[in-house]
């Protein structure tokens, strides 16, 4: 048996505690802006942008007034910072919807209004924020919407055969269209069951393509 060292027990040595590495404080900031967009979509849902104070906010998302303000201006820019979060990603699974349709512009119109349909269902209050709240809450806000909504009007045009017989403002009248009927369901209170209306939307959008081919 060898000799034992001076200080030693004869106990198996402990591995040394492992530590847990600082998350990077990009991360952490990250977490935190999305904390704080995620409880202005639920309070603006809840009660309307107007009605939703900053003291609420926090208090939703759990920070303290000092982190709001070392992220965002105010309300105004919390609710922007929300709205464009979505859309990016809203228009990311659209784009990606119609990019795996293979040619046909049936296939892409209707991937294209599956990805949408299944957001507002997964994400009611970010839906209802988007679609309804950001019509009135500042001027600012509904040109946001107005600008994401030129946003789909293009994807649209992108996905829909050039047909001359049809008027130029087509692609405008049929997201539109959508918008509204989407707008309908959600103020219903019915945003989970916004893809039972693919159907329909499906045939509304490609009705005046078929019947001019």
């Amino acid at each position: 048996m060898p000799p034992r060292g001076k200080g030693d027990t004869g106990e198996p040595k402990r591995p040394a505690a492992s530590v847990r590495p600082a998350l990077p404080r990009e991360f952490i900031a990250q977490h935190k802006q999305r904390r704080i967009m995620d409880a202005l979509a639920e309070l603006t849902a809840e009660q309307g942008y107007e009605a939703t104070k900053i003291s609420d906010i926090v208090k939703r998302a759990g920070v303290a007034r000092k982190t709001l303000y070392d992220n965002f201006e105010g309300k105004e820019e919390v609710f922007l910072a929300a709205f464009d979060s979505a859309r990016n990603e809203l228009m990311r699974r659209v784009e990606s919807a119609g990019a795996g349709a293979d040619g046909d512009w049936q296939e892409r119109i209707e991937g294209g209004l599956a990805a949408f349909l299944g957001f507002v269902a997964e994400q009611p209050t970010v839906a209802r924020m988007c679609m309804i709240e950001a019509l009135s809450a500042t001027p600012t806000t509904t040109k946001r919407y107005e600008d994401a909504v030129d946003g789909f009007v293009d994807l649209t045009r992108k996905a829909v055969p050039d047909d001359d017989r049809l008027p130029e403002t087509i692609a405008e009248t049929l997201v539109g269209g959508v918008a509204w009927i989407v707008y309908q369901q959600i103020r219903r209170g019915e945003a989970e069951r916004a893809e039972d209306l693919l159907p329909e939307l499906s045939e509304f959008m490609m009705a005046p393509y078929l019947a001019s081919a």
